[in-house]
């Protein structure tokens, strides 16, 4: 029986975060599930320099992280970038296909890479809970597919990604799959939230491996609390509080996209093995 290989890729650059211990904790719980042996290794990419060789994993989760997706000129920001590129040419050209989950830091520097869009730092931090609405080809999309329109995802972030280049998706048939919601009266374009970068590759803007506990632990920080109440007021902070753990907010959320992602990576791993 194959062994399933996944790489845990921690892009917090040595700061302490909630959102890796969480990838963790749904990693480990999927290796649980699995009658197959599923091992799991973890690579601090920013701050030790650590990078998965992509031959030697099946499935990758790359987490957010602190900090400006543009490039600095360190040395790991090169070898993530040609991950990415082994990763998109092996799918392109291979019959083994590796599969590639990328959140919110990830997901801005895969969006950089690619050229789809203006990665921009936002007028302010935001953190909080908020809707998000799917695309049409979102509503397709089998990792949203038990979540409403809107769902509610954990957002936290300085930058944002906006004016997407459609000529440019299509051109690598790649797909818009979530927005920000809409605010008519405020004068701003809405952020992408989520992309099919490929069958086998996904991101999203925002956490979907948030839980109620490690929200309100980050919540202890006081520019996250600012944030969130500089963003929606006291009263929809208190709100948010008090919704923080309601059964289809971000509970469902979590127990959806990312579990969904490699169930659906294991079952292709699965079936090539067997052909």
């Amino acid at each position: 029986m194959k062994d399933i290989r996944i790489a845990l890729l921690d892009m917090n650059n040595n700061h302490v975060n909630q959102g890796f211990k969480n990838i963790k904790e749904i990693s480990e719980a999927f290796q649980q599930q699995s009658e197959e042996n599923v091992s799991i290794q973890i690579f601090d990419v920013r701050y030790k320099n650590e990078m998965p060789d992509a031959a030697d994993f099946d499935i990758f989760i790359s987490s957010g992280g602190p900090g400006d997706p543009h490039r600095e000129g360190l040395e790991w920001e090169t070898k993530y970038a040609d991950f990415l590129s082994t990763i998109y040419e092996n799918n392109k050209n291979s019959e083994e296909k590796k599969y590639l989950f990328l959140i919110c830091h990830s997901f801005q520097l895969a969006s950089i890479h690619w050229e789809l869009g203006n990665i921009c730092r936002r007028k302010s931090y935001s953190f909080g809970i908020m809707p998000v609405h799917k695309t049409d080809d979102g509503e397709q999309e089998f990792l949203f597919k038990n979540l409403p329109d809107p769902f509610h995802v954990v957002d936290s972030r300085a930058f944002q990604f906006i004016e997407p280049d459609q000529k440019r998706f299509d051109e690598l048939g790649m797909k818009i799959m979530a927005l920000e919601k809409s605010r008519p009266h405020i004068n701003l374009e809405r952020a992408v939230m989520a992309v099919r970068f490929s069958e086998e590759i996904f991101g999203t803007q925002f956490h979907p491996e948030a839980n109620p506990a490690s929200m309100i632990e980050n919540l202890k920080d006081v520019k996250n609390k600012e944030a969130m109440i500089e963003s929606f007021g006291m009263e929809k902070y208190l709100e948010t509080l008090d919704r923080i753990d309601d059964e289809d907010k971000i509970i469902l959320t979590r127990a959806q996209i990312l579990p969904r992602f490699l169930q659906f990576a294991k079952k292709n791993i699965l079936k090539f093995e067997m052909a």
